[in-house]
């Protein structure tokens, strides 16, 4: 069942920006592990090895970790977001 947010969803809402932030990071990885695992699938019928592939994989990963550090550690959920000067 999908969430349901029980009022007019508003990017200036605390509780909305978190939850639209942890669902964007769940399509990023279920995108990982789609093109990841096709590729991998892949380069096991394929007689020469793709060598660029595990740096792909490391490098994405590499984003991944980047990507969950900034929603779990960094990113500001306060009630008033900060401006720009």
């Amino acid at each position: 069942m999908p969430p349901r947010w029980p009022r007019t969803p508003d990017r200036k809402d605390p509780a909305y920006r978190k939850l639209d932030d942890r669902m964007n990071f769940a399509v990023h990885v279920a995108v990982f592990a789609l093109f990841n695992s096709g590729l991998w699938f892949f380069d096991n019928f394929n007689s020469a090895t793709w060598e660029w592939l595990p740096w792909l994989t490391a490098g994405w990963i590499v984003v991944l970790l980047g990507h969950l550090i900034y929603i779990s550690a960094i990113a500001n959920y306060s009630e008033t977001p900060p401006t720009s000067t």
